[in-house]
Order: structure tokens, then sequence, then C-alpha cells
């Protein structure tokens, strides 16, 4: 029977804080994958000095936790991630270290040590901005209003497993059109809640095109404005953060 290997060293440090963390992707950074932002995430946290925490084990990593990250070509003023640290850090100093160190496109926004609970089980909904420049504001707003006229609107998409169907309709809680750019553009924000499978901007693009004769003439620019715990009162979203800096200014 092989004998069991164990990792030579001392263990890892033990993580002493945990940090949230907003940043933003913007500019032509809103083309980067997760996995490019991971990649540029640990260069910085190492040029910042940041005193991460990592795993055991033969090949350890560093304790960085990512939450519901924006699908690959939209920009996002709401990403979230967590680090631990195994030193006590001043968020602010991490902040400014961290955006400094970061591709620029990539900047983080704020940093809050982090209180009980799940950050993950916060984000519950998102807030996003789709940008059609040259198309007739009264064009969008009619494919809104059918959209909106529906019970359930089933779109297709592709996953790793292959094609699946699913309801773009339900998720969105709210849909609003505006003009933006001096008339040179129509604007539609919608509130989405986080369901599986995620329904992302595009399906909901997709759903427009199939209950109106919608047909933008390129493809819209789409921000995600904010993500958080949902709220009745007015169909938005609130602040992930705030039971965090309500617990450190308590």
């Amino acid at each position: 029977m092989a004998r069991q290997r164990t990792p030579e060293g001392p263990p890892p440090a033990p993580a002493v804080q945990k940090l949230r963390i907003r940043y933003a992707k913007r500019g032509r950074l809103r083309f980067s994958s997760t996995r490019d932002f991971a990649r540029a995430l640990e260069r910085a946290l190492r040029r910042a000095g940041v005193p991460m925490a990592f795993s055991g084990g033969f090949h350890p990593h560093p304790k960085i936790s990512y939450a519901n990250a924006a699908p690959t070509g939209t920009a996002s003023e709401a990403e979230y991630f967590e680090i631990s640290v195994v030193e006590r850090v001043d968020p602010e100093a991490v902040r400014a270290a961290l955006d400094e160190a970061l591709p620029e496109g990539l900047d983080v926004i704020e940093v809050v040590e982090a209180g009980p609970g799940s950050l993950a089980d916060r984000l519950e909904g998102s807030v996003w901005e789709l940008r059609f420049a040259g198309m007739p504001l009264a064009a969008l707003s009619s494919a809104v209003e059918s959209f909106r006229a529906q019970e359930q609107v089933e779109v297709t998409r592709m996953f790793k497993t292959g094609p699946k169907t699913f309801d773009a309709r339900g998720p969105v809680l709210a849909a609003d059109c505006s003009e933006g750019d001096e008339g040179r553009c129509a604007i539609l924000r919608m509130v989405v809640r986080h369901t599986t499978p995620a329904v992302r901007p595009d399906d909901v693009l997709t759903a427009l095109r199939a209950v109106s004769e919608l047909a933008p003439p390129s493809p819209p620019l789409v921000t995600r404005l904010a993500q958080g715990p949902l709220r009745s009162a007015d169909a938005g979203v609130a602040d992930p953060l705030a039971a965090d800096k309500a617990d450190v200014g308590a």
C-alpha cells in the first residue's frame, strides 16, 4: 500500500481578517474574462504587498472567492470578490494599493472588512443598462412593452452540457426605457433576479426579438450598474456591503 505523502514545511499561517471588495470593469477591459481578471488580481496582490492567506497542501493558492461575475464583454460597476489575509490591514489602504496595481479599466471602488453572513447570498439581483446607439426610443419601448405583456418568453442558449431552454421573462422584475445622448441612443434599464440558469442581458435581447420586430443597428453597450439584495418596495437592489459597513461602525 502506497504511503500517503504530506507537504513539507510548516502549515500556512491562519487568516485573521476577510475583506470584501467591489470593483469595476470599464472600457476595453469589459472583454476580460473571469480567468483573465483572476490572473491580473493575483499579480496585483503581490505588487501591492497584501499579506494573503494561502490554502494548505502541495499546491497552495491564495484564498480568493469570486461572486457572480458579469459575462465577458459586458462592463460593470458592481463586481465583487473576497480575500483573506494573515495580518490585519486597513481596508482603504488595500483599496488604494490594489487600484494602483491593477490595469486601468479594472478599478477598485470599495474595500470593507467582512462581517457575518455570506456575500454570495446577498447578491439576489442586478441592475443592467443596455444602450442602443442609433435606435429610436419608440422602437425599443414598443418591444419592451410587448415583452412585459408576456407571462413567459422562452429562449435557448448553449451551455457546456449542450443547449438549454429557459424562461427569460419571469426574472425581469422591472424594465424601463429612456432616451440618451441627445436622442442618439435608446436606453433600456432593467432589474433582473438572479436565477439558475442566470438570465443574462443577451437572453433578454433574444426574448425582445422573439416578441417583436426589434432589430438594433448594432449590438448594445451593456453595463451592470449594481447588484445586491432585492428591494421589494421599488424592485431595485440594495448595497450588499451595507451590513459589513454597519458592523464596523457599530
